[in-house]
C-alpha cells in the first residue's frame, strides 16, 4: 500500500511552520527518505509560505546533509523579496537533525527581447507505453512503487547486456507519477526528476551504495496541457567519477520534446 503524492503534500496545506510530518515507508530509500520527495517537500513548504500569488520556481539548490528519518518537520524562511524574485530557505529536519537544506529562487516573468532555446531531446526513443519497467515488480528502493520508470530504449540498465556496455555512464528513461492527481507543479516535477538511479551505476562492476550529496536544478517551465500523458523523458550522464564521487548532468523533457528541467548532481559512490 502506497501513500499518493497528493496525500503526502496535503499535510502541508493547513499546518504551521515546524509541524511534524508523517511520511510512510513507501517513500523511503534505504535508511532515509527518497531525496526527490525531500526536495519536493521543501519546495511545497516554500510555496505555502509565499502564498498563491507567488511567482513560479526558477531554480533550486538542495544539500542532502543527513538522513531524513523518524519524525520530520519543515522550517521555512524568506531570505529576500525583490521586485521580481524571492529567495527562500527551506529546511527539512529528521530525528538526527538537519536532513535537507534548500535554497529556492522564485521569479516573475518579464518582457525580454531574447527567446532562445538549444536543448534538444534525444531522438530514437520508444513510446513509453511499450517499454518494460526499470524495476521488476516488488524490486528496487521503496519509493519506486510511487512512480512508473521505464528505459526509453526498452532495455533494462541492470541487464547482462547493460553491464557489458558500462563504459557509457548515461541513462535515458521515461518516468511519471502513479498518482494521476500529482499535477505538473514544481514540487511534482522536482520529485519526478530525481527518480532514476545515478548514471554512475553503469560504471559499477558490482552493486554498491550510492548517495546524492548536492543537487542543483533550473526549472524551465511547466509542460503544456495538450495531449499530456504525464510521461517525462530524463537523461542523466555521469561525466566524471573518481575518488568515490561522481559529477552528473541531467535534463528532463515532456513527450513533445520540450525541455522542463536541467540540473547537476554530486554523488557519493561507495564502490
Amino acid at each position: 500500500m502506497t501513500t499518493p503524492f497528493t496525500t503526502l503534500m496535503a499535510q502541508l496545506a493547513d499546518q504551521p511552520d515546524g509541524s511534524t510530518l508523517t511520511v510512510t515507508p513507501d517513500w523511503g530509500q534505504g535508511r532515509t527518505l527518497f531525496g526527490g520527495i525531500s526536495a519536493a517537500l521543501c519546495v511545497a513548504s516554500a510555496e505555502r509560505v509565499l502564498g498563491e500569488d507567488a511567482p513560479p520556481l526558477r531554480s533550486g539548490q538542495f544539500a542532502f546533509i543527513g538522513p531524513a528519518s523518524g519524525p520530520l518537520r519543515l522550517s521555512t524562511e524568506i531570505l529576500r523579496r525583490g521586485k521580481s524574485t524571492i529567495f527562500v530557505q527551506a529546511d527539512l529536519h529528521g530525528e538526527a537533525g538537519l536532513a535537507t537544506r534548500a535554497i529556492l529562487t522564485f521569479g516573475a516573468g518579464r518582457n525580454s527581447a531574447i527567446d532562445d532555446e538549444d536543448l534538444k531531446a534525444p531522438e530514437g526513443v520508444l513510446d513509453p507505453e511499450t517499454c518494460p519497467p526499470l524495476h521488476p515488480e516488488g524490486k528496487g528502493p521503496g519509493f519506486v512503487a510511487n512512480f512508473q520508470i521505464r528505459p526509453a530504449n526498452g532495455k533494462t540498465i541492470f541487464s547482462a547486456e547493460a553491464r557489458l556496455t558500462r563504459n557509457r555512464p548515461d541513462l535515458l528513461l521515461w518516468c511519471r507519477h502513479r498518482d494521476e492527481k500529482a499535477g505538473m507543479g514544481a514540487a511534482a516535477l522536482i520529485a519526478l526528476a530525481d527518480t532514476p538511479p545515478p548514471a554512475a551505476v553503469r560504471l559499477m562492476p558490482v552493486s554498491a551504495p550510492i548517495s546524492t550529496m548536492t543537487w542543483m536544478v533550473d526549472i524551465l517551465g511547466p509542460p503544456p496541457l495538450d495531449n499530456d500523458r504525464g510521461w517525462r523523458l530524463l537523461k542523466s550522464t555521469a561525466e566524471i567519477t573518481r575518488d568515490g564521487y561522481s559529477s552528473q548532468s541531467m535534463a528532463l523533457w515532456d513527450e513533445a520534446g520540450r525541455p522542463l528541467v536541467v540540473g547537476r548532481q554530486n554523488i557519493a559512490v561507495f564502490a
